[in-house]
């Protein structure tokens, strides 16, 4: 007499069934630690050298952002001003003289940059480097070129603070909301456009 079995085995489990699902998860905790690390993860300054054409071809990008220079320039009233005041804004710095020419060019372009941004956490911060005697003619072009407004430095300390330092007249100096030199054009250019502007949208776009 055969010995009667008295339990009963379970339901079989498919090992294939047992593999796909192991995989699925793997791969779905992969896709959460990759959205959680992305989304932990500090942004690093957005990269500027896509606008290296243009006017802007001879575009300086520094590979890490640099600190402004805390040395005063003027404003048209006599009162004193750091680039430090303008922190929070995307700031388009412009070294420049009445004596020289590329400079007066390009500035009809800088008031439109300006223009463009009127409502928008941008400053086009024009700075003459003209002796005193010379206020006259700073003023005469500023008025040409509404909205720009007067700031000054005829000692040319902030030309030498630049590190490195105003290779010549134009020096146009971008700073980030962090008050950080993110890009630097020696010479003119034109900064109503495109890239000129596509510059300027990144940087805002920044956190």
């Amino acid at each position: 007499m055969n010995e009667v079995q008295s339990g009963q085995s379970g339901p079989k489990r498919n090992p294939i069934r047992l593999a796909l699902g192991g995989v699925i998860l793997v791969g779905v905790a992969a896709i959460l630690y990759v959205i959680a690390s992305a989304s932990f993860k500090p942004s690093g300054p957005a990269d500027l050298t896509e606008f290296k054409k243009g006017t802007l071809e001879k575009l300086d990008v520094p590979s890490t952002p640099r600190p402004a220079p805390y040395t005063a320039f003027t404003s048209l009233d006599g009162k004193s001003a750091t680039l430090a005041d303008f922190k929070g804004r995307v700031v388009v710095m412009n070294l420049w003289a009445t004596w020289c020419a590329p400079c007066r060019a390009e500035m009809p372009t800088l008031a439109k940059l300006q223009a463009v941004y009127a409502t928008q956490p941008v400053t086009v911060l024009p700075i003459s480097v003209d002796r005193d005697g010379d206020l006259n003619l700073v003023n005469e072009e500023m008025a040409a070129n509404p909205p720009l407004k007067t700031y000054r430095d005829p000692s040319y300390k902030l030309s030498f603070a630049l590190d490195p330092k105003a290779g010549g007249f134009p020096t146009t100096v971008i700073y980030d909301r962090q008050g950080r030199e993110r890009a630097r054009m020696t010479g003119p250019a034109d900064w109503s456009s495109p890239e000129a502007r596509g510059l300027v949208e990144k940087l805002l776009a920044e956190k």
